[in-house]
């Protein structure tokens, strides 16, 4: 059997702590879990372990957690529990794997955290002024709750670097690229890349010899080109604002947008922010973000739940044809994340018309559930149509261990 090197997922919001312990070289999840309301009055800390049967057990505890610090500690008590637990000590981690969301230029792959790593998370702050600085509370926490352990950072950005220079400057004076890195960026790194290897495996190739278009489309829903494995064009901008219509936010608009409203509605900026993306998209259409409401209230007659998918899978439908024009040709179009692995009439939706392109899906099959890969399109299609679950937590792991090993052989 192999040795067994446990890591920790570790992906720290401004209030919560969600992680998930794994077993790489076994591909095993051990425990998952998040601690929520952080700073609040109440917060929520839901645990869920693996016994050595296999059964799951959940367990929910309800009371305030001041900080991030005291966050870490709870979860470290529950994953060491003498009754529950699954490790006897820290020690068997070997690794903390953090999710950064925004690396920006300087980081191509993961690294390992030191004081550089971290004044360049710093640096980055403006690009991500939400993520960044509760990515870094999450690093400070765990080097003092794990001061043996490696500490990686994997970045949201990083998949997206290969993109070249006219898929990801912005026609606006160059000088605010050049010394302000105003650029096209690109999110959900991890999980486009994580999906992508997955469907070369499924179809029996190498990454390297075949194009796909991903759509990880959940609250948050963004595409990817990706040629021979580098991905060279993606939806999302410098921020995840762009791109595709998403639960609440806008995706593309016109850039005169935000000066109409100032002009004529007397909005600020922040007014603005928080309409575009906290308050647009599906949600702004309809008044939901949950997708499971929006197709129940269409299929109840509601015009506005139709006219949000309708604008939903337009767009989706849009980016696929000019991503098919981007590669030149296509081997598979892969759906994935909480709405592209569940909504069989929105893959049906996005994939209408475009039999032209070799595009097709099979009702049948598009209808069956299913927690593995599973394919959609018909057995004559020219591009396969895959369903592919996503797990960004373990790519974080996978990334983390490979740093992990060249650090060692180095």
């Amino acid at each position: 059997m192999r040795q067994s090197m446990k890591i920790l997922v570790i992906n720290t919001g401004s209030s919560s702590i969600k992680y998930k312990l794994f077993d790489v070289e076994q591909r095993k999840l051990m425990a998952s879990g998040v601690a929520e309301k952080i700073g609040e009055e109440t917060g929520m800390l839901t645990h869920q372990s693996a016994s050595p049967n296999g059964d799951w057990k959940e367990t929910i505890h309800e009371s305030r957690i001041p900080d991030h610090d005291e966050g870490l500690k709870r979860i470290v008590d529950l994953l060491v529990d003498p009754r529950n637990g699954v490790i006897k000590n820290t020690s068997e981690i070997s690794a903390i794997g953090h999710r950064v969301v925004h690396g920006g230029e300087r980081f191509h792959a993961p690294a390992v955290i030191d004081e550089g790593v971290i004044a360049a998370i710093q640096e980055h702050i403006p690009l991500a002024p939400l993520h960044n600085p509760a990515n870094l509370v999450g690093i400070r926490v765990a080097k003092k709750m794990f001061p043996a352990s490696v500490q990686v950072a994997v970045f949201d950005t990083a998949f997206h670097q290969t993109l070249p220079m006219e898929a990801f400057v912005y026609a606006v004076p160059l000088e605010l690229y050049e010394e302000h890195k105003v650029r096209r960026y690109g999110f959900h790194g991890t999980s486009h890349a994580y999906v992508a290897e997955r469907a070369a495996a499924y179809l029996g190739r190498d990454l390297e010899t075949i194009n796909l278009i991903t759509l990880h489309l959940g609250n948050g829903a963004s595409m990817a080109a990706i040629r021979k494995g580098k991905c060279v064009d993606t939806t999302m901008g410098m921020t995840p604002l762009a791109g595709l219509v998403m639960g609440t936010r806008s995706g593309d608009v016109d850039p005169a947008l935000p000066f109409f409203l100032a002009a004529n509605l007397g909005m600020s900026i922040k007014e603005i922010d928080d309409l575009l993306n906290k308050e647009s998209g599906l949600k702004g259409i309809c008044g939901t973000n949950d997708m499971r409401e929006v197709v129940e209230n269409m299929e109840r007659g509601d015009k506005r739940a139709e006219l949000a998918l309708h604008l939903y899978t337009y767009r989706i439908k849009k980016y696929i044809g000019a991503y098919v024009a981007v590669l030149g040709s296509l081997d598979a179009l892969v759906f994935t994340a909480g709405v592209g692995e569940n909504s069989a009439y929105i893959r049906e939706r996005c994939c209408q018309g475009l039999q032209k392109l070799g595009i097709r899906v099979d009702p049948e099959r598009n209808r069956q559930p299913g927690a593995e890969i599973r394919e959609i399109s018909p057995p004559e299609s020219e591009v396969r149509v895959l369903v592919i679950p996503t797990n960004e937590e373990l790519r974080i792991a996978q990334e983390t261990k490979k740093v992990m090993e060249s650090k060692a052989g180095s």
